[in-house]
């Protein structure tokens, strides 16, 4: 019931630590281990003239990789960095996430799975990018990592990403072979006490009616010329991840070069996954439409069913005049919505140009839940600034809408359906339920996981760090 309590009413301290280290102190801790929870506190403090400092040295062992006592003042100082509070992390807790993620690296290794130089690089790239956008010179990154110069660093730095990304597949790998059954939501559900049952904050429906502005040809094929132009460069051996960087428009690869790792189960379009899976280890494709735009790919390396590849994304400019006829044609919706000449759902099906809601009346899904409730307090803040204001089946005035890469529309929203704060309902609340279920589960399998991994694993662990009360028995009691 105490894990059910840390499920349903708090955060329980692993969780914290993972939050706090997500983007940054995983990628700065070198070699490290796995432990748990402790006693110890050991403020980060400045040490006074006269005084003689700690040696740094080896505190633990996992397998094949150690944890030095910096480590844990560095990640300290990290979780401060991201303006997150250290009060009540004590140095055995830090300790414990360390070796929890060196005991997931290491079994990886163990379980074979393979990290490509490729997959290096484009996370240094992102990293690297990150930070010297924070301090603005790559020499002030390498002066605080304590290295001679970039070079070294680099390769310092690859090691810690390397290990990083096993850990982060190893993890993926455990937790993606967890699954329940309705039976186990069910029974999850009836343990829990009714004075214990959670409670979900207040909920909406929202549907939408998209209408694209019209792209002319000329403007299409200045894209599909330019597309040309750059893979004729990269033909003649330009690199392709610097063009990527420099002009393609999908904020999710351009940073790291276009790299993506795909197989065909990967939820990327048809168009795309098509052509990618149509190419030879270091072929460039011909320029190609999707409906994010145009796009060139090159195929770096081809390993079974999966596919490391870079692309480049540019979609075509829209011009005034096209937005200016997709405002009156949006308006002309909306006002026979209004006028009651067609219900919203209606209009979504035959006028919306978003494939993924008009089958379904214009019903959003919820990214995170993927149900089609929006919890007020967790809503995007920009559709909840354009839903906030709306009464019940209200029909917004048309919204300008720009997306995360440029593109433009018109759209109207109503809300469908309100949801009030309330007690967990095992009916209305299904799909919270099992989520709530499944993430226990998946605890007990990977709690079940270190126990088996620790007992098999050379772990050693020395000093005062012996004292820690830690979670799982690295200390093999």
């Amino acid at each position: 019931m105490l894990l059910k309590k840390l499920l349903l009413k708090t955060i329980d301290y692993k969780l914290v630590l993972t939050m706090c280290f997500l983007f940054f102190f995983n990628s700065i801790i070198s070699a490290q281990e796995i432990i748990k929870d402790t006693v110890i506190k050991k403020p980060v403090t400045v040490v006074p003239s006269g005084q003689k400092q700690k040696i740094d040295g080896i505190i633990a062992t996992v397998g094949d990789y150690i944890v030095l006592d910096s480590d844990i003042d560095k990640g300290y100082l990290e979780i401060s960095a991201q303006g997150g509070s250290t009060k009540d992390i004590t140095r055995c807790q830090m300790l414990g996430k360390l070796l929890e993620d060196k005991l997931y690296a290491h079994q990886a290794i163990q379980d074979s799975i393979v990290v490509s130089d490729a997959e290096v690089r484009s996370m240094m790239d992102e990293r690297l990018n990150y930070m010297v956008q924070q301090v603005g010179d790559i020499n002030k990154v390498v002066a605080y990592y304590k290295k001679n110069s970039v070079e070294e660093f680099k390769t310092y730095f690859a090691d810690i990403l390397k290990e990083q990304k096993l850990a982060s597949e190893m993890t993926k790998k455990i937790v993606d072979a967890v699954e329940i059954t309705p039976e186990e939501v069910r029974n999850f559900f009836k343990k829990i006490p009714k004075d214990e049952l959670p409670t979900f904050g207040a909920e909406m429906e929202v549907a939408q009616i998209v209408v694209e502005p019209k792209v002319s040809k000329d403007d299409e094929q200045r894209v599909i010329d330019r597309l040309n132009s750059i893979r004729k460069d990269v033909l003649e051996g330009s690199s392709f991840a610097t063009k990527a960087v420099l002009y393609s428009q999908d904020p999710g690869s351009a940073p790291n070069g276009g790299f993506y790792k795909m197989t065909r189960k990967t939820p990327f379009v048809k168009e795309f996954k098509d052509v990618a899976f149509s190419l030879g280890e270091g072929e460039v494709s011909e320029p190609f439409k999707t409906t994010f735009g145009y796009h060139i790919i090159m195929v770096e390396k081809i390993k079974g069913q999966e596919v490391e590849l870079r692309h480049i994304l540019i979609a075509p400019t829209v011009s005034e005049d096209a937005l200016k006829d997709a405002k009156e044609r949006i308006t002309n919706v909306r006002n026979k919505i209004v006028n009651k000449e067609i219900t919203f759902a209606e209009a979504a099906r035959t006028e919306s140009d978003e494939k993924e809601t008009r089958a379904n009346g214009g019903t959003l899904v919820n990214p995170n839940t993927q149900d089609t409730r929006f919890e007020l307090t967790k809503m995007d803040p920009t559709l909840y600034s354009q839903v906030s204001n709306l009464k019940d089946n209200e029909v917004s005035q048309p919204i300008l809408n720009t997306d995360d890469k440029g593109k433009k529309t018109y759209k109207l929203i109503t809300i469908t359906n309100r949801i009030d704060a309330h007690t967990a309902d095992y009916a209305k609340d299904y799909t919270k339920i099992k989520e709530l279920a499944l993430k226990e589960k998946q605890i007990t399998t990977i709690s079940k996981w270190f126990d088996t991994k620790i007992k098999d694993t050379y772990i050693k662990i020395i000093g005062e760090y012996r004292d820690c009360n830690f979670v799982y028995n690295w200390l093999k009691k």
